[in-house]
């Protein structure tokens, strides 16, 4: 007797379920606002789409700012392309724009001819985030990424010092390189305590080498990096002037989209 009330209560279930089911309709899961906004893509592939903010394109610098004095960026502007000038000791520049989180599409390029190894060898890099003057903020590492040994957590392709790239998918020199980047910046509490970490995504030359890894803080070239000293809000894009002795490089097509 009681298996038999056990059967029936499990076929008077099978039953319910059953019915529901033949009440759900496939419209019960559709969702249909809001609807994404329409954006025309590129023409090629890397090319700028239409919700994109131009940051450079071959022509001026009106975008950029010198980072020490924020005085008119002064690097070389020809053919295209903008190119690091050591000349004139004018260092790193950053973008006029704040960004908080963003997609970031920058193709750089090192020169043929190049000296040095490892750290000395087309040295720059771009600051996801740049805080204060000089070096500070979060960098993606630009560097020879072809036959030049170095740390891995300071090759082409790595946050540096703190994440190694999962690939080197680097092209020789003379030959240009593409990053795309997928920013999320660090988000803090009203008392200055981390609410939520920074996080990059980068594909390299169109290669995953950076998924979704958490920062530790700002980029330190000595020491352990932390969120004790951390800029709050919307921060610059910054391009460095390395002082190494190599020959310098080049960038060109930079844009972003704000997310």
């Amino acid at each position: 007797m009681k298996y038999r009330i056990i059967l029936t209560a499990m076929m008077a279930g099978s039953l319910f379920a059953a019915k529901a089911q033949e009440k759900a309709k496939p419209e019960d899961t559709e969702i249909w606002e809001p609807i994404p906004k329409v954006v025309t893509p590129g023409a090629h592939l890397g090319d700028a789409p239409s919700d994109a903010i131009i940051l450079f394109d071959g022509k001026n610098l009106d975008e950029w700012v010198t980072v020490s004095d924020g005085s008119p960026a002064k690097w070389d502007v020809a053919d295209g392309l903008l190119t690091v000038n050591k000349a004139n000791h004018s260092g790193n520049i950053e973008t006029k724009r704040k960004f908080t989180n963003y997609q970031l599409h920058i193709e750089w390029k090192e020169p043929e001819g190049l000296e040095g190894t490892g750290q000395g060898r087309g040295n720059s890099g771009i600051f996801l985030a740049s805080i204060g003057k000089g070096d500070a903020g979060y960098e993606l590492q630009v560097l020879d990424p072809y036959n030049n040994k170095t740390y891995v957590n300071g090759m082409a392709g790595s946050l540096y010092k703190q994440a190694i790239p999962l690939a080197n998918p680097g092209r020789k020199d003379n030959e240009w390189q593409v990053y795309d980047v997928i920013w999320t910046a660090p988000v803090f509490n009203a008392d200055g305590s981390l609410k939520s970490p920074a996080y990059a995504t980068v594909f390299f030359n169109g290669v995953l080498v950076e998924n979704h890894f958490e920062l530790k803080g700002p980029t330190q070239y000595i020491g352990k990096p932390s969120y004790d000293k951390a800029a709050f809000g919307p921060a610059p894009i910054k391009l460095q002037a390395h002082g190494d002795s190599s020959k310098p490089l080049s960038f060109r097509n930079i844009w972003v989209r704000e997310l």
